[in-house]
């Protein structure tokens, strides 16, 4: 991978939205056909994650039946970057993980004049969907 999509990767608590705003394209559970969709990625310790908010997503659905998709970086670097998901099913390594994701988003709207509700950690834990990306 060259040093511009490492950088793109690497995210810090100064990332703008844009430079944590990836579209991911996963084949439907059930059609396959291709399916693009808006979502943040988060970098931790190295590691590179999605997830949402708690409850059921189409994209997580389909990453658990298909898990191989193309990762599209499209605001300071454009590439399209084949990878593959590993849902994050242990929920000692759920914890860790969404816990610190859950930190970098309150680092990064921190100052900031409006800060969405998020429901509470352990409702994370329990039921966000998660999934760690390897990058091909």
């Amino acid at each position: 991978m060259d040093a511009a999509i490492t950088n793109a990767l690497s995210l810090t608590a100064a990332s703008t939205v844009e430079q944590r705003t990836v579209d991911i394209t996963t084949s439907g559970a059930r059609s396959q056909q291709p399916r693009r969709i808006e979502i943040w990625f988060h970098n931790i310790d190295g590691a590179v994650y999605l997830t949402g908010t708690p409850g059921a997503r189409s994209w997580y659905a389909n990453l658990r039946a298909n898990p191989r998709f193309t990762f599209h970086l499209k605001h300071d670097v454009q590439a399209d970057l084949p990878a593959t998901a590993t849902p994050v099913t242990d929920s000692r390594q759920r914890s860790a993980v969404l816990r610190a994701i859950l930190e970098g988003i309150d680092a990064f709207y921190a100052g900031r004049a409006s800060r969405p509700a998020f429901a509470p950690l352990e409702e994370w834990i329990s039921s966000s969907p998660l999934v760690r990306v390897a990058f091909d």
